[in-house]
């Protein structure tokens, strides 16, 4: 053989090995591929009978298969994934995300030609989001109990992210329509599309763009762009405290008034007097108002101005696990807790007077000079008060993946 000839089929040789090496090998990562055509019969052509979620990321179907079962496919809009890279670069990272409290990734569909297709396939998980509890839709509601397991599941769950995973992952995007309910009302967090890269070795924090939702945003975050693990606390704070009130992250009145829920709920909690606050849901039951305190506190401390001052996620979930091991184990009668009928009556009146949630919102993306207004999502409530405006960014088209 010539050495031109010889020169030139090692070369095509070397391209060849270089373009396989960027393709994601499933059974290696031990998930299933999928063929667009298998997930196009499940969700009867991407359908809107099978669609169950829509956001800015584009739709999530319910897919039957004969073997799989039932799964949820996420189909991205086209523009969500600015290179095959980027796609490519989540398969590989959420296929090392396994956790009983996290929502598994099962597959991917990835073709190219005229049937282009880049789509995710998770588990499906039966029960809805926490927002539909939270909102009371189809009058939902959750009991005391359940309330702190969901809370702790999700600690645990978010605190894998952080901890048992090399390098950490910070979630970015912790709020109510990302903890997915399961058929044991275990909680399950999901949707990683803002995930990124935490500090490692000697760093403090990563820098980075400002991305998540209004409401659960840090403002330590907003303002300095540092992102660490103690970002994912505060979204987490915002939780606990929308569990025991059943309330929107940030409301907006008639009257054009604009309350955060940690605002609105430290008055009380700090006096202790936890039933002016409640969900009245619970106020109609048994409950232990003992422990809906203590996870009131707890909340008002993931959310204190300074990130390190805050406790870790694993700290979170030993506290209220710990919190809840100790509760009795029959509920506690309403008539031997020490508040009255008459405030029972009063937070009752209160809560049931209140307008139905505008839980729409409108999202903006910082880009290191301004604010740009674009987008319409759920989960919170748009307001203009310039001193809350870290409040009001929240996720743009574009994610961040570990590369």
């Amino acid at each position: 053989m010539a050495p031109k000839t010889f020169k030139r089929k090692l070369c095509a040789s070397f391209k060849s090995y270089g373009k396989q090496k960027g393709k994601l090998n499933a059974e290696k990562m031990n998930l299933k591929h999928f063929s667009l055509e298998e997930l196009q019969r499940a969700t009867k052509n991407f359908s809107q009978e099978c669609l169950v979620g829509s956001g800015a990321f584009g739709n999530v179907y319910r897919g039957t298969f004969h073997l799989e079962g039932t799964l949820a496919i996420k189909k991205p809009n086209a523009e969500q994934y600015t290179s095959t890279d980027e796609f490519r670069n989540e398969v590989r990272l959420l296929s090392k995300v396994k956790h009983n409290n996290l929502v598994g990734l099962v597959g991917f569909c990835e073709e190219t030609g005229p049937k282009a297709a880049k789509i995710l396939v998770y588990e499906y998980v039966t029960n809805g989001s926490l927002l539909d509890y939270i909102m009371g839709r189809g009058g939902r509601s959750l009991t005391w109990r359940q309330r702190v397991n969901i809370a702790i599941g999700a600690a645990k769950g978010i605190a894998h992210l952080h901890e048992g995973i090399h390098p950490s992952i910070i979630h970015r995007d912790i709020k109510p329509s990302n903890i997915l309910i399961g058929e044991g009302f275990e909680a399950k967090v999901s949707d990683f599309g803002l995930v990124r890269s935490g500090p490692v070795g000697d760093q403090s924090h990563v820098s980075s763009l400002v991305k998540g939702t209004p409401g659960y945003l840090d403002p330590a975050y907003c303002a300095s762009f540092h992102l660490t693990p103690f970002t994912d606390v505060y979204s987490f704070g915002v939780i606990l405290l929308q569990l025991i009130a059943a309330r929107p992250a940030v409301e907006s009145s008639r009257s054009s008034t604009i309350s955060h829920i940690i605002n609105w709920a430290r008055p009380s909690i700090e006096k202790g007097c936890i039933e002016e606050i409640i969900d009245a849901n619970l106020l109609l039951e048994e409950c232990n108002m003992e422990m809906m305190l203590k996870m009131g506190q707890l909340g008002l401390r993931c959310v204190v101005q300074v990130p390190r001052e805050r406790p870790t996620m694993s700290q979170v979930w030993q506290e209220l696990e710990a919190n809840l091991n100790l509760a009795p184990e029959y509920p506690i009668p309403l008539d031997s807790q020490r508040f009255s009928s008459r405030s029972i009556h009063e937070s009752v009146i209160r809560i049931s007077n209140q307008s139905e949630h505008d839980y729409s919102q409108s999202i903006v993306s910082i880009d290191g000079i301004g604010l740009q207004r674009f987008h319409v999502d759920m989960d919170s409530v748009s307001f203009q008060s310039a001193s809350l405006r870290c409040l009001e960014m929240s996720i743009d088209d574009d994610f961040s993946i570990p590369r």
